[in-house]
């Protein structure tokens, strides 16, 4: 794929995550919605299952992945900082 923000399976790998999390810490303004989209886009019971993280379900995440990007783009943290403004200003 030539695409270092993906894993394999299509999804985002650890570093990706990485960088929107230290994005994020620099937005001090979207630190409470980015919790509550966190909560909102967790797996149900994801305190049952291994990794035990409140993350969204791999398969929500690569849908969303190809239709914003196709399936060759590369997500960015900005990306991911302008999502959170969007949700915190229309409501969501």
């Amino acid at each position: 794929m030539g695409n270092s923000a993906r894993t394999p399976a299509g999804g985002v790998g650890l570093i990706f995550w990485l960088r929107v999390f230290v994005a994020i810490a620099g937005h001090v303004s979207l630190w409470t919605i980015a919790i509550a989209q966190v909560v909102r886009l967790a797996r149900p019971r994801w305190w049952a299952r291994a990794p035990f993280l409140p993350i969204p379900d791999p398969k929500y995440v690569e849908f969303r992945l190809i239709t914003q990007y196709g399936s060759a783009g590369t997500p960015q943290p900005a990306d991911v900082i302008d999502y959170l403004r969007w949700c915190r200003e229309t409501g969501r």
